[in-house]
């Protein structure tokens, strides 16, 4: 007989990852940076890959210290994690269990039920309002006395759409203070509109507030995995707890830690692809697509029972994007080349 399971594994899903593109094609399906690391840092991990015989600081004190630097709070405000989707599951281990619940927005990251439910603990999603975007006072409305835990992922992904200061500050206001409110900024460093929330601003104010950001996005640090989140010290010791031992490696660390000491070039990047995030938009709306402004570094199509034709489109062109049965299609924005490439697609289709 097989090794007997718990109950929850049978209705859980499976992450999807993005499918990878045939040689030549474009991977416009996992929101990856297109470019390569920058000398500094691939410097830094071949140093740092000498070492790779020992087990890396279990703190990752260093980078702490120059991420509590950056961001002016104190070094027990920030815990760093195997990703931010790892910081998502510590967060998760840490508040909720069986017969709590976990609230987020929906269609939104898809690991927030897969962790809630191997937590042990309910998922309670909330659709999106008109312009796929979060409902906050849906949000709020759904609090019961099982919530544990409030995920606002901003920009949403797949959507892109962000979540206001203003609509933020009435979700707290209305949140008991026992409830963990999880700020998801892992494409934060996109964000060129000036109504979105900053975590960073609400955090010091609010004890039940968590913000969490990424390396693996705008520094380009998707296959090394350092994720972080800022709260109050109550919460990062708990994060602390529920984390993988020496789950950021040596490597990974240090990958980062030079990320930040370059990370007037890494933006410099960044602004490229708003650039070209901006030229995508405005050719798909030109060719008669109607989308969502997004924040990311991806484009929502909202697709709808046309998803299929339409990926299948995208694959004869040799592009694969994010499909969301039914629903839409996430597709990252890439270098000019590829994105040239979609839009020729997408304007004949």
């Amino acid at each position: 007989m097989p090794a007997r399971q718990r109950p929850v594994m049978a209705r859980l899903p499976s992450y999807k990852a993005g499918q990878r593109a045939d040689p030549g094609g474009h991977k416009l399906s996992s929101n990856e940076n297109p470019y390569g690391p920058l000398p500094s840092v691939l410097a830094a991990v071949m140093a740092s890959a000498a070492g790779m015989n020992r087990y890396p600081d279990p703190h990752s004190v260093d980078l702490v210290a120059a991420l509590a630097e950056r961001l002016q709070v104190a070094p027990d405000w920030i815990t760093v994690g195997c990703g931010s989707v790892a910081v998502c599951e510590q967060v998760v281990s840490a508040v909720a269990g069986h017969g709590d619940e976990v609230i987020f927005p929906w269609p939104s990251f898809e690991a927030y039920p897969i962790i809630t439910g191997v937590a042990g603990a309910t998922p309670v999603p909330v659709p999106l309002a008109a312009g796929f975007r979060q409902d906050l006072d849906a949000a709020a409305a759904a609090v019961s006395p099982a919530t544990r835990c409030i995920f606002v992922c901003t920009p949403n992904n797949p959507t892109g759409t962000i979540a206001t200061r203003a609509e933020v500050d009435r979700l707290l206001a209305r949140v008991p203070d026992d409830v963990l409110v999880v700020i998801d900024e892992a494409y934060t460093e996109f964000v060129d509109d000036s109504e979105a929330v900053n975590g960073m601003d609400l955090v010091v104010d609010h004890p039940h507030v968590a913000v969490l950001r990424t390396f693996s996005k705008a520094y380009g640090l998707a296959g090394l995995r350092v994720g972080y989140a800022v709260a109050h010290p109550e919460v990062t010791e708990a994060l602390r707890k529920t984390a993988i031992p020496f789950g950021v490696s040596v490597v990974a660390h240090d990958a980062a830690l030079a990320s930040l000491a370059a990370e007037d070039e890494l933006l410099e990047r960044v602004a490229r692809l708003r650039a070209e995030r901006s030229r995508v938009h405005a050719a798909l709306r030109a060719a008669g697509w109607e989308l969502p402004d997004s924040q990311g570094n991806f484009v929502w199509l909202p697709t709808g029972p046309r998803t299929a034709d339409v990926v299948s489109a995208l694959a004869g062109a040799g592009i694969v994007a994010r499909a969301f049965p039914g629903v839409g299609l996430r597709i990252t924005v890439a270098d000019p080349v590829a994105n040239d490439a979609l839009i020729a697609c997408l304007t004949k289709f």
